[in-house]
């Protein structure tokens, strides 16, 4: 992709997901997420009615006079974007592949924590981490990020979630909102998942094509693996083989659900073919 034509790419997504998150994410996204607590504002002298235990010890015994400490909330936040960039996330059989509305969704997260003057980074990850963006203020800040979402070439095609997880809880060592976007067609991730959650405000949206749920029957085809490369001759006639696919993919959603639900992090499912304005507006106003 030349230079023109990836501005041309950015600028058209930008504007989209920007109106988004002016008007209709930018108030949810305040309300739903808070800040990190209280944060040290001053010292003043103690006055009738205070906490007695926001006194600063050290400041009254220095003055000989009780002094307290004054808190106040810390709104800002770090949004930490994950995306999942294997091999899987170039399916897509309607007008759009996941990988661009992954895309599309972390640009409208992106702009939504701009506006709240957060900060913002991105994990680009496959089966390792391909890509980090550490968290900053901005809107060229989110071009960029938009900007490697949509042009960045992964070095594997798999997959390892676990992975990409260890990674956050080694590189973010203060709480975040992390929003993790793959279709989670992976295992092994429960365990880590629940490390990152217990530290950070964890979200997972899987990204997924109504076609990947189940397999048409169309006699035998060539079909093949997005993250191996293979390619095998699947008949798609046999019951067996569509029962077994079908098995198989949704162990790996009730494993997605089941891990999350169980580590405290929200979920979001979005059908590349239904609108994700709607997923992320229930999922925020259902949480504020």
């Amino acid at each position: 992709m030349d230079t023109k034509e990836l501005l041309k790419k950015v600028r058209k997504i930008e504007i989209k997901t920007r109106r988004l998150s002016d008007h209709i994410f930018g108030g949810e996204y305040h309300s739903t997420f808070k800040g990190r607590g209280m944060t040290f504002s001053e010292v003043r002298k103690y006055q009738y009615g205070d906490d007695v235990r926001n006194i600063d010890w050290n400041v009254t015994a220095r003055y000989n006079e009780p002094h307290i400490k004054i808190f106040e909330e810390e709104r800002e936040l770090t949004m930490m974007l994950m995306a999942d960039v294997s091999g899987s996330e170039l399916f897509g059989t309607d007008a759009q592949f996941k990988n661009e509305i992954v895309t599309e969704i972390a640009a409208t997260l992106a702009f939504s924590a701009t506006q709240n003057n957060d900060k913002i980074g991105l994990i680009l990850f496959s089966d390792e981490v391909e890509l980090y963006i550490p968290p900053k203020k901005g809107r060229s800040h989110v071009l960029r990020i938009i900007r490697e979402l949509i042009e960045f070439k992964p070095k594997s095609k798999q997959t390892n979630i676990a992975e990409a997880l260890k990674f956050l809880s080694n590189v973010m060592k203060k709480k975040a909102i992390v929003f993790l976007l793959s279709d989670f067609i992976a295992d092994d991730y429960k365990q880590t998942l629940k490390i990152a959650s217990n530290r950070h405000d964890v979200t997972g949206i899987r990204v997924f094509d109504k076609h990947e749920e189940e397999i048409p029957n169309l006699g035998v085809v060539q079909m093949q693996d997005e993250e191996t490369g293979e390619y095998m001759l699947v008949n798609t006639s046999s019951k067996i083989v569509r029962r077994n696919y079908n098995k198989f993919y949704h162990e790996k959603v009730t494993y997605f659900k089941d891990s999350f639900t169980k580590s405290g992090a929200g979920t979001i499912d979005c059908r590349v073919d239904e609108s994700y304005v709607k997923k992320l507006l229930g999922y925020f106003k259902r949480r504020s």
